[in-house]
C-alpha cells in the first residue's frame, strides 16, 4: 500500500498548485460592474488581521468577496471598482514594498507590480487611501459596500464621505445613496463557473483520500486528534495548505455533538467515529462527512441506523436537480428518516403527522445541506420573495442527513443511545441532475468494512 506521502505527491503531480487564472477574476469584475447602477463605485476592504493571543496572529485568510474579485491574498488592502472611469475601472490599494518590513513579514507585491500581476488599472499605497479615495468617491451617486460587517470599515467609509461633505461649498458632490454590495455579488458567487467547479472537484478528491486514510488507520486506543493529524497530512501533501473549517473527529457519544471540535478523546472499542472534514484549495472549500466503526465492523444497531441515514441521503440526491426547489432534498431525507424511526420504534405515530409536528427533530435537528463554495457555508439566498428558490446548473451544495441519539435519551431503547451518524457529500447541480464531487470515498456498509479490513 502506498504511503500517504506517496499518494500526496501523486496528487501534486496531477493537481499542481491549482489556481484560477487572471482572466477568471477579470470576468467576475466585469460581471459585477455590469450590474452596478450608472455613476457608482464599489468599495471592498480586505479581511482584518486577527490576534490569537498577545502578539501572535492567526494565519491570515483573505475575505472571500475580496479574493473572488482580485485573487489577491495580502492583508491591509482595499479594492475599488468604478464602472466607466476614464483612467481605469479597477483600483487597488495595497502595502508598499519596504525591504526592512519584508524581512520580518514576507514579500509583498507592491503597487507597481500589482498593475501587471493583478491586472489593476491603478494601484496606490494603502497608506495613501485617506488622501486618494475621497476623490474617487466624490461626484458618484451611489456607493456599493457591505455595511454592517466591519465597524472599523463603516467608520472609515463615513469619514471619507463626511470629508467630501465639508467641501460642498467648493462644489464637491457627495454620494446620496448606499447599496448593499452583497445583494449583487453573493448571487453572482452562488453560480459556479466551470473553472470553479474544477477546483472544487480537486478539493473534494483530496478530502476523499483523507477520509479513506482515516478509515484505514483507525484503531481503538487512538486519540481523536491523531486521526485529525492523518487528515491534515493528506491535505498538505496533496497541495492544500489549510482545512476549510475546523475538523470534527467525534467518536462514540461525541458524534452526537454537531459541531464537536475538541477532538481529544480516546477512541473506544465498537464505537462509531464521525469525521466531518474538508480541505480548502485556492480558497474553495470541500465538506465531507463519513461515519464508520472504530473496530471495522458495525454492530447491529449501528448498521440499522447507518443504512437508514444512507437511504435518506440517496433520496435527497435523487431530487437534487434543476426545476426542483432548495428544500426538496431536505423533505425527501426527512420522509425516509421518519419512516425508519417509526419502523425501529424510536418514534410512534403517523409518519405525515410526525413530519408536520417536527417530531423527527428529536433525532435530526439540522437541514440536509447548505451552499458550498469559497465559504464552507457559502453565500446566496435560500429563498426568493418568500419561496424556496429553484435549483439551477452551477449551484454547489452539500447533502448531509444524519441521526443523533442522545446518550441520556431515556425515551428510546438503550441499544440506540449514544449513536451519532452523518453522511455528507458535495454535489453540483447539472443540466440533467447532479454530480457528486466527493464520490471517491466509500459509504456503503460493505465497502467501508472491506476497506477497513484490507
Amino acid at each position: 500500500m502506498r504511503s500517504s506521502i506517496e499518494r500526496g505527491l501523486k496528487h501534486i503531480t496531477e493537481v499542481g498548485m491549482v489556481k484560477l487564472d487572471s482572466a477568471e477574476y477579470a470576468k467576475r469584475r466585469r460581471a459585477l460592474m455590469a450590474q452596478m447602477s450608472p455613476n457608482s463605485i464599489a468599495i471592498i476592504p480586505c479581511a482584518p488581521v486577527t490576534v490569537r493571543n498577545r502578539d501572535v496572529e492567526h494565519p491570515y485568510r483573505q475575505d472571500s468577496d475580496f479574493y473572488y474579485l482580485s485573487g489577491f491574498d495580502e492583508e491591509h488592502a482595499c479594492l475599488v471598482l468604478i464602472p466607466g472611469r476614464e483612467h481605469g475601472e479597477y483600483v487597488l490599494f495595497c502595502q508598499e514594498k519596504i525591504k526592512e518590513q519584508e524581512i520580518w513579514t514576507g514579500r509583498r507585491v507592491g503597487p507597481e507590480a500589482a498593475l501587471e500581476q493583478l491586472g489593476c488599472d491603478d494601484a496606490f499605497p494603502i497608506s495613501d487611501i485617506d488622501d486618494i479615495l475621497p476623490g474617487l468617491i466624490e461626484g458618484k451617486d451611489r456607493i456599493f459596500a457591505n455595511l454592517g460587517v466591519s465597524p472599523e470599515f463603516d467608520r472609515q467609509l463615513m469619514q471619507w464621505v463626511n470629508h467630501i461633505k465639508t467641501q460642498v461649498r467648493n462644489g464637491a458632490t457627495p454620494p446620496h445613496e448606499f447599496s448593499a454590495l452583497d445583494h449583487l455579488l453573493h448571487e453572482q458567487r452562488l453560480i459556479k463557473s466551470d473553472a470553479e467547479i474544477a477546483v472544487m472537484q480537486k478539493a473534494a478528491e483530496i478530502s476523499a483520500e483523507a477520509h479513506t486514510r482515516a478509515m484505514q488507520v483507525v484503531k481503538p486506543g487512538m486519540r481523536e486528534y491523531q486521526l485529525e493529524a492523518e487528515l491534515m497530512q493528506i491535505f498538505m501533501a496533496a497541495g492544500s495548505r489549510w482545512p476549510a473549517y475546523p475538523s470534527i473527529v467525534g467518536s462514540g457519544e461525541n458524534a452526537c455533538i454537531l459541531h464537536y471540535t475538541r477532538n481529544d478523546d480516546v477512541i473506544g472499542d465498537n464505537e462509531l467515529i464521525l469525521i466531518d472534514a474538508g480541505c480548502e484549495l485556492d480558497y474553495y472549500a470541500s465538506d465531507i462527512t463519513r461515519t464508520f466503526p472504530s473496530s471495522g465492523k458495525f454492530t447491529d444497531p449501528q448498521r440499522k441506523l447507518y443504512q437508514l441515514v444512507l437511504d435518506a441521503q440517496y433520496a435527497a440526491i435523487a431530487v437534487t436537480k434543476p426545476g426542483n426547489h432548495w428544500n426538496q432534498p431536505h423533505e425527501a431525507a426527512v420522509k425516509v428518516l421518519t419512516e425508519g424511526l417509526v419502523h425501529y420504534g424510536l418514534l410512534e405515530g403517523d409518519v405525515d403527522d410526525l413530519i408536520e409536528n417536527l417530531a423527527y427533530r428529536q433525532f435530526y435537528m439540522h437541514k440536509t445541506g447548505h451552499w458550498l463554495g469559497m465559504d464552507v457555508h457559502d453565500v446566496g439566498e435560500y429563498r426568493l420573495e418568500g419561496e424556496w428558490r429553484e435549483l439551477v446548473p452551477g449551484m454547489v451544495l452539500t447533502i448531509e442527513p444524519g441521526l443523533y441519539i442522545a446518550p441520556d435519551d431515556d425515551t428510546v431503547d438503550p441499544m440506540w443511545r449514544g449513536i451519532g451518524i452523518r453522511i455528507e457529500d458535495d454535489v453540483v447541480v447539472t443540466k440533467d441532475g447532479c454530480t457528486i464531487l466527493s464520490r471517491d470515498v466509500v459509504k456503503e456498509i460493505a465497502d467501508i468494512e472491506a476497506l477497513m479490513s484490507a
